[in-house]
């Protein structure tokens, strides 16, 4: 028997198997092969960007580990890496771009002067590869971040050009929405903060408040720019206090309808997102995710089929949000293969989503309701045992990608064929 006839038989008995738990495995399929998941585009070259004046990478907690050989060295490198990443993914996917990723030729454009037109060669790539674009202000790696404060610093000048910035990158995401026809979302995160014990973190954090009010003076329509602002825990260089912290962007995408983006590995470790997605969930419409895995602290390494990654992945669809979530990845990984990262980490959050769409939901939830505790506990063991991999398998033979470990050589080619060239 050949190997594709071996993944249609497994899946045949894998799908008997779950059918007798009362689950549709080809409905849970048909959902799976329906949810986004945005690409991070700076997995590619290590949040560099591609700015003329190219400023160092430095603070806000961002930090790259590794110097694998084959980063990308231009917008051309990473649309061929982006379009062989995507070429061994199932289902659909997005392309999640910073401001710094502009076209801006050889000349030097400030950000708080970027342009629409300096994104179009993205759009038109986006089209022609069948993606939709989400964007993100970039407020970092800049001689006016070097002191800890952007859009929450109380030095006006400064202020007053990130908030211009943003309005910008926000003006940008609404052009991406309107040419696309798929509501872009523009996600603000800033790295402010302080190292040490700040006396006046009230100041700061009105003044955050402030340049919020001013970024959103001007409204677009929804269905092409949806607005999310990021919570972070604490970075390098902002250990004592972060000005945006979750319980400050919380309140404010409550009292202004913006989304919340909540970062896993922006959190205490021992907080679960997963927990907080069907809380905000009663109060906000959406809201966005950026999944990713820290060690110890928000080290953003590659995303793998761990407990966190299920447990978030069970609650969106216990919560019946799929259409509610969106769902981003945020890792860099410099220390492994570039290509192989992206593959490793979306087909985690796809198999973590797969896995809960596998969920015998309706009985556990019918154990619970009669408290019959014991059942449901056995119920929940019992499924990590199930012939989950032969669902999944067959998922990727049918969306024509590769299937177990035949990335991994597609991977290997790639690097061999492309990577290894790039001097």
């Amino acid at each position: 028997m050949n190997k594709t006839n071996s993944i249609r038989e497994a899946f045949k008995l894998a799908r008997a198997q779950y059918q007798h738990l009362g689950v549709d495995v080809d409905l849970a399929l048909d959902k799976l092969k329906n949810v986004e998941i945005s690409l991070h585009c700076w997995q590619t070259d290590d949040v560099g960007g591609f700015e003329a004046a190219d400023p160092a990478l430095k603070g806000g907690g961002i930090a790259v580990t590794g110097n694998y050989p084959g980063k990308a060295r231009n917008i051309a490198e990473m649309r061929q890496d982006l379009e062989e990443v995507i070429s061994m993914l199932p289902g659909r996917q997005r392309l999640n771009l910073h401001a710094s990723y502009g076209e801006f030729g050889k000349k030097f454009v400030e950000r708080d002067e970027i342009e629409p037109a300096h994104f179009q060669g993205w759009i038109d790539w986006a089209r022609e590869m069948g993606l939709a674009l989400d964007f993100n202000c970039t407020c970092f790696s800049h001689p006016k971040a070097d002191g800890g404060f952007t859009l929450s610093s109380k030095d006006e000048e400064i202020r007053q050009f990130w908030v211009e910035h943003t309005k910008r990158t926000r003006a940008i995401a609404a052009e991406m929405g309107r040419q696309q026809g798929s509501c872009c979302i523009h996600n603000i995160w800033i790295p402010d903060g302080s190292k040490d014990i700040p006396v006046d973190r009230f100041a700061h954090r009105a003044l955050l408040k402030r340049s919020l009010d001013e970024i959103f003076q001007l409204d677009y329509p929804r269905d092409h720019l949806k607005d999310s602002i990021e919570s972070k825990l604490f970075g390098i260089g902002a250990e004592s206090m972060t000005v945006g912290s979750h319980d400050f962007y919380l309140a404010y995408a409550m009292s202004t309808g913006k989304l919340i983006c909540l970062d896993n590995g922006h959190f205490h470790p021992t907080e679960q997102v997963g927990d907080k997605i069907s809380a905000i969930l009663q109060f906000l419409d959406e809201l966005m995710l950026h999944m990713t895995r820290p060690v110890r602290w928000d080290s953003d390494h590659v995303v793998t089929l761990n407990e966190e990654i299920q447990f978030i992945a069970q609650e969106i669809v216990r919560s019946n949000a799929l259409e509610r979530v969106h769902i981003g990845l945020d890792f860099f990984d410099a220390s492994i293969n570039r290509i192989g990262a992206y593959v490793i980490g979306t087909r985690a959050v796809q198999q973590a989503l797969l896995f809960a769409l596998l969920e015998p939901i309706e009985t556990l939830r019918t154990y619970e309701e009669k408290g019959k505790l014991f059942e449901r506990l056995a119920l929940m063991e019992l499924m990590k045992s199930k012939p989950f991999g032969a669902v999944w398998d067959h998922y990727c033979l049918l969306e024509g990608v590769p299937v177990g470990e035949e990335y991994i050589i597609r991977v290997q080619q790639y690097e061999k064929r492309v990577l290894s060239n790039r001097i």
